[in-house]
């Protein structure tokens, strides 16, 4: 996928919209978008396990995220806050070139109003982790394989501070299997 986005070689049964490959494209020339292999070689079996959801090795543990943490992941590099929205309001977009602007306004479909839980696709915390992770299919969502596991968990639990503070009810982060 990064390599037909790369050099526009599309090859059969290639799915890429030209404008993801144009997205794919501007992020990887402005050192966002990192390099795309199986991250799985790099982690620890219970981990990799985790994310695949298989069941719970004896080793796994749970891992609490720090919302404020997330919160400046979020809005810093883990650069969700350019489709998404600084602190998840889609309405608050951040300066950003207007080439990339106009690219994240053709997205289809359009990231989510991650403030409001009824227009999520993905219910639970091990669904948003893999999301973060590898990257959300059929989407412009592409994977974060710099984030490390205390990234991404403190990354879920603001995810559930904006569910919470935008649906105005209790939405309690889950623990992140790891």
């Amino acid at each position: 996928m990064l390599r037909s986005a790369l050099t526009g070689d599309k090859r059969k049964g290639d799915v890429m919209s030209d404008a993801m490959r144009k997205i794919l494209m501007g992020l990887f020339l402005a050192g966002v978008c990192v390099p795309v292999w199986p991250v799985s070689q790099f982690m620890h079996p219970s981990v990799r396990d985790a994310w695949a959801g298989a069941g719970s090795s004896a080793q796994s543990t749970q891992v609490r995220g720090d919302a404020e943490r997330g919160r400046a992941i979020f809005n810093g590099r883990g650069v969700c806050h350019y489709c998404h929205g600084v602190d998840g309001y889609r309405d608050k977009q951040p300066q950003l070139e207007a080439d990339t602007a106009a690219l994240i306004a053709q997205l289809n479909p359009p990231p989510p109003d991650l403030r409001n839980p009824n227009t999520l696709r993905l219910t639970t915390d091990r669904q948003r982790a893999k999301a973060i992770r590898e990257g959300h299919p059929g989407t412009g969502m592409f994977p974060d394989t710099r984030m490390s596991d205390r990234d991404l968990a403190d990354m879920v639990a603001y995810l559930a501070t904006l569910r919470k503070k935008g649906s105005g009810g209790a939405v309690p982060a889950e623990p992140v299997e790891r």
